[in-house]
């Protein structure tokens, strides 16, 4: 993901080699979102987020797809495609001095597989050649805490339903 291309909305489709032999890293692209795919990421929110807000005591059917129409953002947002089928997305925006990392959400059928890490090292190379700091927030319990930290990012501070989490430009994964 191009983070210079998203701030004008100018981004075509990335093709993104795979780095390592996995199941699902090779062969996907990046694609800037559109409006018509706000329902689509809304849905695969909701299947994604629901195993860990109900745990949490959080899930609302309503709510979880409602948070994402109200921040999702085609400037910012990527999705990510595998032979013609949306897989996932991910945005990243720039706020409070750091690019924020939300809305990564990869279909259940395509998780485990590496494309998760694939992506985030594509996310994660784009913000370091930039000398930006990315921060995120994960809800407690969750198993993608594990990828983040892999990536190189540590617990800035954290509440009973969120973990913040940081990551300074040129942290090399573990």
């Amino acid at each position: 993901m191009d983070a210079g291309a998203m701030e004008s909305g100018a981004r075509s489709d990335v093709a993104v080699p795979a780095r390592a032999a996995s199941t699902y890293a090779s062969g996907w692209t990046l694609r800037s979102a559109a409006a018509t795919d706000i329902e689509m990421i809304a849905e695969l929110r909701a299947t994604v987020m629901r195993a860990d807000l109900e745990r949490l005591g959080r899930y609302d059917e309503h709510r979880v797809r409602q948070r994402l129409r109200d921040s999702f953002s085609t400037r910012h947002t990527s999705i990510i495609m595998i032979d013609r089928e949306l897989v996932g997305c991910v945005t990243v925006r720039p706020a409070e001095g750091r690019q924020w990392l939300e809305h990564f959400y990869l279909a259940p059928h395509r998780q485990g597989g590496g494309l998760g890490s694939a992506v985030l090292r594509t996310v994660l190379e784009k913000s370091d050649a930039q000398g930006a700091t990315v921060g995120l927030n994960v809800l407690q319990g969750s198993a993608a805490r594990r990828l983040y930290e892999r990536h190189g990012f540590v617990v800035e501070h954290q509440d009973s339903i969120d973990v913040f989490m940081v990551r300074p430009p040129g942290r090399v994964p573990l």
